[in-house]
């Protein structure tokens, strides 16, 4: 149950526009949001959870196949559910500056469609709105650690101090925590951005020169699906533990 102090974000974005091209053939009909684990399609997941921690309103990014994600959640009255059209993928970046004038003033949850995450003893959303600091954060990231996350095979993203100040990993090292695909950020943070399309780097790296961009370690499971490959060994790990959506 959420504590009393703790102010959860009211809105949320949720990116979902993408192609999802290492989840080819399954994507060529399916947006890789509405693509099921253990039978239920990840942006169910995503919303459920967010709705759980008392999320009320959800901007959702659309571009390819667009139309099955809409005809999908035309039902769905438990959270108030907002469009961002793109007629041009506009990446992660320029994807939520579009959104702006949807989300609002306030701070808000960004989450990827395509994660799967399982909570330690305290909801990873919960943890996030504990932690955020309006006076000193532009965002908050949920950074999992690199050598536990199932399904990711890169090198990492950042390192983080003892007071949750993130870096970028230079480029010989392998970083001990990557981008989990889920942050707080206020709407600053995207102040004169790029025109077009471009990734959250750009505004992340400038939060970074600014002392701004701070992280949070995850304390659960964290499932990157990104290939069909990927997606059996994950619903293989999933189903061996007995976890269920």
């Amino acid at each position: 149950m959420t504590k009393p102090s703790v102010t959860i974000p009211h809105t949320a974005m949720v990116m979902a526009a993408g192609f999802g091209t290492r989840l080819r053939p399954l994507t060529e009909t399916t947006p890789k949001a509405l693509v099921p684990v253990l039978g239920v399609p990840m942006l169910d997941v995503v919303l459920n959870r967010l709705q759980a921690v008392g999320v009320k309103r959800v901007v959702i990014n659309l571009h390819h196949l667009g139309e099955k994600i809409r005809a999908h959640l035309k039902g769905r009255a438990d959270l108030e559910i907002l469009y961002s059209e793109e007629a041009e993928i506009l990446e992660t970046g320029g994807g939520i500056v579009q959104a702006l004038p949807l989300l609002g003033q306030d701070p808000f949850f960004a989450v990827n469609a395509k994660i799967i995450w399982l909570n330690g003893k305290i909801d990873a959303l919960e943890r996030l709105a504990a932690e955020w600091d309006d006076a000193k954060m532009d965002a908050l990231l949920l950074l999992q650690p690199t050598v536990t996350a199932v399904g990711y095979n890169g090198k990492g993203d950042f390192v983080m101090d003892q007071e949750g100040r993130v870096r970028r990993r230079k480029e010989w090292q392998v970083a001990p925590f990557l981008y989990a695909g889920i942050q707080i950020c206020h709407p600053r943070l995207f102040r004169d951005p790029p025109q077009g399309a471009f990734s959250t780097n750009v505004v992340w790296d400038r939060a970074i020169e600014e002392d701004r961009l701070f992280g949070l370690r995850h304390d659960g499971e964290w499932y990157h699906v990104s290939t069909p490959q990927h997606l059996q060994d994950v619903e293989r790990h999933l189903s061996f533990h007995g976890i269920r959506f």
